[in-house]
């Protein structure tokens, strides 16, 4: 598979868009340690935060035309 230089601009810039707004989310609003409390394993709310902003960063890399 070979990398285009464009694909990977914009899936960049949605990363890093992604990503604040998932940290402004969970560090600012709900609160971090709540999650942690609520689902009871620090490694669980990490995992599933990280697939949340790599998953969809990686979908808009695949699907974004040459």
């Amino acid at each position: 598979m070979k990398l285009k230089k464009r694909k990977i601009k914009f899936a960049a810039i949605f990363f890093l868009c992604w990503l604040a707004f998932w940290v402004i989310l969970i560090d600012g609003i709900l609160k971090f340690q709540t999650l942690v409390d609520l689902f009871g394993s620090y490694a669980l709310v990490e995992v599933t935060l990280w697939l949340l902003v790599i998953l969809p960063t990686v979908a808009v890399y695949l699907f974004t035309k040459e």
